[in-house]
């Protein structure tokens, strides 16, 4: 079965290539560091006792609390960060500095695995949530390397696939060291696959570690100040193409009724930046950008448009209510526990397939509302906007949530506690 599934990945490579051409094209991002996507490097990076990889922007904030308990555990280990995407490069730059070494994950190809595990040769590895790649599973487990799948979720569609083709999964998951996952549906569901029981810990979800720096409270009440502390502030982050125009569209019927509304808005991917900023123009709204007017002295400023990077916990942090995009259009939502733990209502929409467990806990709660289209969502943030004790409730109820569902960080770490590195410098 390897095999076949090397002649088809080495069968797709010119495709592979356009696709990063494309996207290349659309973001220059993908065009640097190119040469590490096929394991080839600048220098040799050196060898790690801990690898953890996340493919991009939500995957790395989840790796975020237990990449720093690693590195409070083993504060003389260097430990690396992989990705797969520009954004999440940026993201680990932002989350960790020189803290933690960054590379791009080479594609799945035998030639480029071989070469980065024979360079960075790691003791642990640990892939954040569903990332399930043959080649690197298979080469991790012949250098006896132990590889851990964190935080895993398992939607009940991927394991019907998982489960169809279980001739080609089973032996793919049973070269697994363990599985850390999130309910105890995903636990039976590997159980399922793999027929083995004993590697499969449920940890809960790490997301709801939520890490908030000291100081963004602080750094948000002087943007807060920027903004207006007498405006109503709507932000709305992680937005996708399509959800921009159908929240352009509600901010104008709100603003004649709530003339002190300002909308933020902030684009999940960085190279839509300018076009969202040519939308907002095409509805005859007054904008300015993060990225060269941080204060906003004029108060007839409609859409502040937040054009940088790693500044969207601060800016629901500064909000009154908060929109997490990637749900009003088919891509599944993004994390809502960020503006759960701030302490701010927060609105999404219909499509959170990849949040589904999130969502369903985060609406039993109390502590987000979820809408179904155009209508549903003007009323409700008509309602929010008007109400600041329903704001304040829901806000309440988000902070419950996080604080009830934490534990998960330590779980993970005891789940794989024995396979970490001997050289433990503090204790567990």
């Amino acid at each position: 079965m390897q095999l076949i599934y090397n002649l088809v990945i080495h069968t797709l490579l010119p495709f592979v290539l356009i696709r990063l051409t494309i996207r290349a094209l659309k973001s220059p991002a993908y065009f640097l560091r190119v040469r590490e996507r096929f394991g080839y490097y600048k220098s040799p990076p050196g060898t790690y006792k801990i690898w953890i990889h996340a493919v991009s922007v939500g995957e790395v904030n989840a790796a975020g609390p237990l990449a720093r308990e690693l590195q409070r555990l083993y504060p003389n280990e260097k430990i690396l960060l992989t990705t797969m995407t520009p954004t999440g490069a940026d993201q680990a730059r932002i989350s960790f500095g020189e803290r933690i070494d960054h590379l791009y994950l080479p594609y799945d190809y035998p030639f480029a695995v071989r070469r980065f595990i024979n360079r960075i040769q790691p003791k642990l590895a640990i892939m954040m949530e569903t990332e399930i790649w043959p080649n690197f599973i298979a080469r991790c487990h012949k250098k006896n390397i132990p590889l851990v799948i964190a935080n895993l979720r398992l939607s009940d569609r991927s394991f019907r696939q998982y489960k169809k083709f279980s001739f080609i999964s089973r032996p793919v998951f049973r070269k697994i060291a363990h599985f850390a996952v999130q309910t105890n549906a995903d636990s039976k569901r590997i159980r399922a696959i793999t027929k083995s029981p004993n590697n499969i810990t449920v940890t809960g979800n790490i997301k709801f570690e939520v890490n908030l720096p000291a100081s963004l409270l602080e750094v948000a009440q002087v943007v807060r100040r920027e903004w207006g502390t007498n405006r109503t502030i709507l932000v709305a982050g992680s937005t996708h193409e399509g959800e921009e125009e159908i929240l352009l569209q509600v901010f104008i019927r709100l603003k004649k009724h709530h003339a002190d509304l300002l909308l933020v808005l902030v684009p999940r991917h960085p190279e839509r930046f300018d076009s969202v900023y040519k939308l907002i123009a095409k509805y005859k709204l007054l904008c300015s950008r993060r990225s060269t007017n941080h204060i906003i002295s004029d108060a007839g400023i409609d859409v502040h448009l937040g054009d940088t990077m790693g500044e969207l916990p601060t800016f629901y942090a500064a909000s009154d209510i908060a929109f997490v995009g990637g749900s009003l259009v088919k891509i599944g939502g993004h994390n809502i526990l960020e503006a759960c733990a701030l302490g701010k209502p927060v609105v999404f929409g219909k499509y959170m397939f990849n949040f589904l467990e999130i969502s369903r806990m985060t609406l039993e709660q109390n502590a987000g509302i979820q809408v179904n289209d155009i209508t549903e969502l003007e009323n409700e943030l008509t309602r929010l906007i008007d109400d600041p004790s329903y704001r304040y409730s829901y806000g309440e109820e988000g902070i419950k949530l996080i604080k009830n569902n934490q534990g998960s960080l330590s779980n993970t770490i005891k789940a794989i506690q024995h396979l970490l590195p001997k050289t433990r410098v503090n204790n567990l």
